[in-house]
């Protein structure tokens, strides 16, 4: 037992020693009261950011606000993020940028200026202003600082710490010299209540306010707030100093019954009938649905008032809206209203992200019926020859014939019960296709009479938007493909959506292929090859109908020819070479090929007029190989074939004849599909020595035909001849001098046309004498028709709109541009030059950024949105009858002001044109609101009636604001004048009193 006491207390002498060995272990047991806490620490922080952004010291030098200038002029601001503890903060300051007064020896001599807030507080040049920070229009200072809780931060509701934080800035602007006021926003963030204060040498205001539901039925009048405003100055002196009084009273018009429809109304004798805003087809509509303003709110006010001017208390009121010395106005617009132009592109957009086929869509009978029916009339006497088949003894049973029946029956319900009427779809195909109304008898000639006459009327309606199709990569406004993408976006819209798309589409292909098949032209498209400058589906058209001119021309050259085989056979002994073509027969191919683009030199009109006509193949390379033997044999010195004119006076190498331009065929039209398709074989080919021989040969096609053509029109040529008209650049010519002294000109084949193997001297030598009339042909025009058809038959309804939107943002630009020019709005066309400018970059890639695309018809819709809102204060804003001149113009600029400011004066107040139709406007909603009946011929110099049973002119303000102010010493008779001020708001669901009351803090 004595030994464990021992071990106890020689344990005790060892820790005693540690303890005396190790001074620093007491350190720790030490509270350091020096630490500086949580609520220090901010104060720091909130010194740190005055610091930062420089405001320190009296921010002299600035000019005194002018009139409106807290509206005009340009609000700056710039924030950080402070901590108190774990508690997130905001710091903003506030401030109008200005610019500082150049000469300001005077401020600098006086120390003891108030701060520029306090100067502020009497400022009178900016009450009520329309559009400001809420502080700014209470307290009417030009600069400030908020400290506001953070975004997911519980507001600061208790009073101990509402308290903690006025105290810490009241610490930090004491500490930093800042004569900024700085407020704290307190109690939940939708009161939007703050306290604060601002120092200045030798003296403060204190920021404060209340903030109540209900207005207290003792303070609902000018009286008992300047009773609030006495009582908190506290100031002794008799007389009291003169009190100013701002008063305004807003009236809110919400009644627009009295006034026009914003939208036409629907036209039930019309095919759109019942739809509101109808137009006829080739046109989008446009406009609102709903009236576009909302509200018209009037502000009238009585800028410079003192206490014994004007009387307002619970029994009598002087102040009558109709003698207010100011007026101003401004509308409150309707949120997102829905206009008629914004639905239909929204609408036709949407269609770009449905994957049904047409046939899902339609069903596979009705997208089927007409080709079936074709087909068992077409394939009749093959059925009659082909050997019969057995029929399975199912197919014979009852239920099976009953099911086949109903398929049958269901199939032309589906076509009675079709997405589009009957007389729509006409009236549709009647406008796609308006040549379709001519005599079918007079073939092409009336149809290209008719898309003539109607070139030549769009060469004469040019404007400075007739180009605007090759930014946007759409089509001519006068286009099929223009004309379709308006049907496309009106049927969607008001015929049935996406199936009524659908069948439109399927009866549009139909109708192409019946061209195709019949050789009728294809209206509303320029002649020649495709145009890559517009979209993909307009390029497609053009091709086909390429394709059908080339079939035409062919055929009419068949006609020709046996005619003049059958003229042959008749008459014995006649010439059997160079038979001219009567010119009636010739006339058709003239007519027919007069509206093609064919390059210089190549004209149609050249190869008529020459002696041999120009055909192309007659049929395939059965026919056309016929006439070589004799050729052949007759040697290269026959007869030439297929010239077009000399060329520059040249002759052959090998003999004194000219040399001849020959007639060639035309390289076949691509569409830009097919130029990207071609360049990429072109490219898989590799660059091995093979794969380059097989891609020139690829490429000489043309090179060939146009070789054989040349060899044609120039018996005995060479193939320096031809590269002398083909490719000057490859005979090169130089000056020698021959064995007796003559200079003279020799000329050999550029080094590249002597390579080993070249394409040049290959295709040479495979080129037989062949005119272009009787070559295969370079361009397929029926492969070419059918590749066409099949392209746009499987085209879904998503992909034909994505086809399309082009064309229809093309066509809502140039209604918008319309609209506008009626309008005369800066704004709207500024932003339609941007936005065609943001168009032409969106819609030239092939594959569209649909998510911008979007983005770009909101923009439209605004823009749609703002015309309304002008026609509708239009229409609300007429002119009265007898106005002058003078008044019409004013009304015009009130009008266009109303649209592009926050807050426009009425001039002359309620007695000017502009006040003359507010006021009918509140007197005509007054008695429709208590059914009384409407008095057009009111006075406008009516007085309140008192207690009268009469309808008063205006309703009960919807709020009151009234600005009290002073300069009076405070808190003691012999302290300093200081200013004071109190904002006033009364309205039905609120009541809010915001004081800014200052006082001496050197003599109290």
């Amino acid at each position: 037992m004595m030994q464990e006491v021992d071990e106890e207390e020689q344990q005790q002498q060892n820790i005693d020693m540690a303890a005396d060995s190790d001074p620093e272990s007491e350190v720790f047991e030490i509270t350091d009261f020096t630490t500086a806490s949580d609520w220090e620490r901010f104060v720091s922080r909130v010194e740190e950011v005055i610091n930062d952004w420089k405001l320190i010291g009296n921010s002299s030098g600035h000019l005194a606000p002018e009139k409106g200038e807290y509206t005009s002029g340009t609000w700056e601001e710039k924030s950080q993020d402070i901590n108190f503890a774990d508690f997130k903060f905001y710091i903003t300051h506030y401030f109008l940028k200005q610019e500082c007064e150049k000469d300001n020896g005077k401020d600098k001599l006086e120390e003891d200026t108030f701060p520029l807030a306090m100067q502020d507080l009497l400022c009178m040049n900016n009450d009520f202003p329309p559009r400001a920070h809420c502080l700014v229009r209470w307290y009417g200072i030009r600069e400030f600082v908020v400290i506001n809780p953070g975004t997911n931060c519980e507001a600061i509701i208790s009073e101990s710490k509402c308290n903690l934080l006025l105290s810490s800035i009241s610490i930090s602007l004491a500490n930093s010299g800042c004569q900024v006021p700085m407020f704290v926003q307190i109690q939940q963030k939708w009161r939007r209540v703050y306290a604060g204060e601002c120092q200045g040498p030798g003296v403060r205001t204190d920021f404060e306010m209340v903030h109540l539901r209900k207005v207290p039925s003792q303070y609902n009048h000018l009286s008992g707030l300047l009773d609030i405003f006495k009582s908190k100055i506290g100031c002794t002196l008799s007389p009291l100093p003169p009190i100013n009084i701002a008063i305004r009273f807003t009236y809110i018009l919400q009644d627009w019954q009295q006034y026009s429809w914003p939208q036409q109304p629907p036209d039930f004798d019309t095919l759109l009938g019942g739809e509101v805003g109808g137009v006829e087809f080739g046109k989008l509509p446009f406009g609102a649905c709903e009236e576009p303003i909302s509200e018209l709110h009037l502000a009238t006010t009585w800028p410079h008032l003192t206490e014994g001017i004007v009387v307002d208390n619970d029994v009598y009121s002087d102040l009558d809206p109709l003698q207010a010395p100011h007026w101003s106005v401004r509308v409150r617009t309707a949120e997102n209203p829905q206009c008629l132009l914004g639905d239909v592109l929204t609408e036709f957009f949407r269609l770009c992200c449905r994957k049904e086929s047409t046939e899902e869509i339609l069903g596979r009978g009705l997208a089927e019926e007409e080709v079936k029916e074709n087909s068992d009339i077409s394939s009749a006497l093959s059925k009659l020859t082909e050997p019969a088949a057995t029929v399975p003894i199912a197919k014979l049973s009852v239920s099976s014939m009953v099911h086949s029946a109903r398929k049958h029956i269901r199939r032309h319900r589906r076509i009675d019960e079709s997405p589009l009427n009957t007389d729509v779809l006409s009236s549709i195909l009647l406008y796609l296709f308006p040549d379709a109304a001519v005599e079918k008898s007079s073939e092409n000639s009336k149809s290209k009479t008719a898309q003539s006459s109607n070139c030549g009327k769009a060469e004469q309606n040019k404007n400075s938007y007739d180009n605007l199709f090759l930014q946007l990569k759409s089509a001519p406004s006068d286009s099929l493909t223009y004309r379709l993408a308006l049907c496309a976006c009106l049927v969607n819209y008001n015929h049935g959506g996406l199936r009524a798309v659908a069948h439109l589409w399927q009866e549009f292909v139909l109708e192409l292929r019946y061209r195709w098949e019949n050789n009728y032209l294809i209206y509303g498209l320029a002649g020649g090859p495709p145009d890559l400058r517009c979209c993909l589906l307009h390029q497609k058209l053009q091709m086909l109908n390429c394709c059908i001119e080339r079939k035409w021309a062919r055929d009419e050259a068949r006609k020709v020819l046996e005619g003049s085989k059958e003229r042959e056979r008749k008459v014995s002994g006649g010439c059997q070479n160079g038979r001219p073509v009567p010119q009636s027969a010739a006339s058709p191919i003239t007519a027919s090929t007069s509206t093609r683009e064919v390059s210089p030199g190549k004209s149609w009109d050249s190869w008529s007029d020459s002696e041999d006509e120009f055909f192309e193949c007659l049929s395939e390379q059965g026919e056309m190989e016929t006439p070589h033997p004799e050729v052949e044999k007759h040697g290269s010195k026959s007869k030439a074939e297929g010239r077009l004119h000399p060329y520059n006076n040249m002759t052959l190498l090998n003999s004194t004849e000219p040399l001849y331009v020959p007639v060639t065929q035309e390289p076949a039209p691509m569409t830009e599909d097919l130029l990207e398709e071609q360049s990429e074989v072109l490219a898989k080919l590799g660059t091995s020595a093979e794969g380059t021989h097989l891609r020139a040969r690829m490429q000489s096609a043309c090179l060939l035909s146009d070789m054989e053509s040349f060899k044609a029109a120039n018996p005995g040529c060479v193939l320096e001849d031809f590269v002398r008209w083909y490719s000057p650049r490859d005979y090169v010519e130089e000056e020698v001098i021959d064995k007796k002294g003559n200079t003279v000109v020799k000329g050999e084949l550029s080094a590249r046309m002597k390579i080993p193997g070249n394409m040049w001297v290959e295709t040479w030598e495979t080129a037989r004498v062949t005119p272009a009339r009787r070559q295969r042909r370079l361009f397929d025009d029926t492969k070419e028709a059918e590749k066409v058809l099949h392209y746009l038959a499987v085209q879904k309804p998503a992909d034909l709109t994505c086809h399309l939107l082009p064309c229809i943002l093309h066509a809502a630009i140039l209604k918008l541009n319309e609209e506008e020019s009626a309008e005369d709005i800066p704004s709207v066309k500024k932003n339609i030059q941007q936005s065609t400018c943001q168009a032409s970059k969106l819609l030239h890639p092939l594959n569209h950024d649909y998510k911008k695309l979007e983005d770009f018809i909101n923009q439209l819709m605004a823009m749609e949105t703002v015309i309304t809102r002008a026609r509708s204060l239009k229409a609300k804003f007429a002119i009265c009858e007898g106005a002058k001149g003078e008044d019409t113009e004013e009304l015009e600029k009130f009008v266009s002001s109303l649209l592009e400011e926050p807050e426009v004066v009425v001039i002359g107040a309620g007695q000017g044109p502009a006040g003359s139709i507010i006021h009918r406007l509140f007197v005509n909603a007054q008695r429709a609101a208590h059914l009384a009946p409407l008095d057009e011929d009111f006075g406008l110099d009516r007085k309140p009636t008192g207690g009268s049973n009469k309808i008063s002119d205006f309703p009960s303000p919807a709020g009151r604001e009234i600005l009290l102010r002073t300069c009076v010493p405070r808190p003691a008779p012999y302290s300093k004048a200081l200013p004071q001020r109190l904002f006033c708001v009364l309205m039905n669901e609120e009541f809010r009193l915001a004081g800014a009351f200052s006082s001496d803090t050197s003599f109290f």
